[in-house]
């Protein structure tokens, strides 16, 4: 561990430079924030972690590597980080100790793999686990945020053009209808009656105020543990997109999985490291409860079984895994799978999408314009008779 130049022990004249160091940083580019409130964005990170598993990799000492990054960082908030860090690596701290400082940059699994890689001396090769973990993370969020945008996307569409309908056509054809006295049908009465309420007063008072109310109702109810498993329950029994969620999860826990047990990491520690990595709770706490088997002598498998939660593709190869010992390579291969599986429906929903963006939208032109000019056929048969 040596040759990463973190495992020296400090001399006096070292910690007195690293204190000095310290007290010109504070003093010259120390940004707002505490450390325990300082965000990263996760592309910084990531670039970070790849840069700095090369350079350990090259044979640069490890605070010496933190002070070329440095150097080189856009991003001044985290530059600073990183020399705090660096300073701290020179008056003879570990560089897990020095990052739990920064608990909202760096996160309890990627501490945990440095943890393992500076007891197994093999950091540079867990950095580079570290950076492909978030490179595999961040694609499947984002493919997931791609899924869900274009719904929503339809939904706002759909809803604004029903608005721009309501409040300045069918005004129009409700005074031309008052003055013909024509007898309108029972559809084309609630389109106008609509119509009213979205022209009103009131309607323009209301409607922010119930979308405010109900954000914030629902962020609370989030927030705490209780209400947190039901939304996320809800989300997983969405047709379509809950089985999209729930094999993201699945991709996740099987790949930070893989990469705990192959670190070394002891397998009730990396679940443990994966409950904070997962981010549906009910996942979450099928993970606690299989910890707790796990601690009482049960197999992996069985554990993780109890909750019927897990698919059972996962739970029988995990099971292969622990008869073969070969657990590391299951979780692996099952990560490569769900990772597919997610992209595969991602670009199915995509697809399927595109035909209902017209179909909604024509459906509710359409109904709008039935509606109003249902009335001008009855007057049209009048005026013939």
């Amino acid at each position: 561990m040596a040759e990463y130049g973190y495992s020296v022990q400090p001399n006096p004249a070292a910690k007195q430079a690293a204190s000095t160091a310290n007290r010109n940083l504070s003093r010259t580019s120390k940004p707002t924030g505490s450390r325990a409130s300082l965000k990263i964005p996760q592309k910084d990170l990531l670039v970070f972690f790849r840069q700095l598993s090369v350079v350990l990799q090259s044979g640069v000492a490890l605070a010496q590597g933190l002070d070329l990054l440095a150097e080189n960082m856009t991003n001044k908030k985290f530059s600073y980080c990183i020399e705090s860090i660096s300073a701290r690596l020179s008056a003879g701290e570990e560089l897990s100790s020095c990052l739990k400082q920064y608990p909202k940059i760096f996160n309890a699994l990627t501490i945990g793999l440095i943890q393992a890689g500076e007891a197994g001396g093999i950091l540079d090769q867990v950095l580079e686990r570290i950076a492909t973990l978030m490179e595999e993370q961040a694609k499947i969020k984002g493919q997931i945020i791609g899924a869900l945008v274009y719904p929503v996307l339809v939904l706002a569409l759909a809803v604004s053009v029903s608005l721009g309908l309501l409040i300045f056509i069918v005004p129009k054809f409700q005074t031309m209808f008052s003055d013909m006295g024509a007898d309108l049908p029972a559809l084309t009465s609630f389109m106008l009656t609509l119509s009213k309420v979205v022209t009103s007063i009131w309607f323009l008072i209301a409607a922010p105020s119930l979308i405010f109310v109900g954000t914030i109702l629902l962020r609370s109810s989030y927030a705490t543990n209780d209400g947190r498993l039901l939304i996320d329950q809800l989300v997983l029994r969405v047709p379509l997109f809950g089985d999209l969620i729930l094999r993201s999860e699945m991709a996740a826990l099987c790949d930070t999985l893989c990469t705990l047990v192959n670190s070394g990491i002891p397998i009730v520690e990396g679940l443990e490291r994966c409950i904070t990595a997962s981010s549906n709770q009910v996942i979450r706490n099928t993970i606690r409860r299989g910890i707790l088997l796990v601690e009482q002598g049960q197999e992996l498998s069985y554990s993780l079984d109890r909750s019927n939660v897990m698919p059972r593709l996962v739970i029988s190869m995990i099971k292969i895994g622990e008869e073969t010992g070969q657990l590391s390579f299951m979780l692996e291969k099952l990560s490569l799978f769900y990772k597919r599986e997610v992209e595969s429906t991602v670009s199915a929903l995509t697809k399927a999408m595109e035909p209902t963006v017209i179909f909604v939208v024509a459906a509710i032109v359409g109904t709008i314009v039935i509606a109003l000019y249902l009335p001008m056929f009855s007057i049209i048969n009048k005026m013939g008779n």
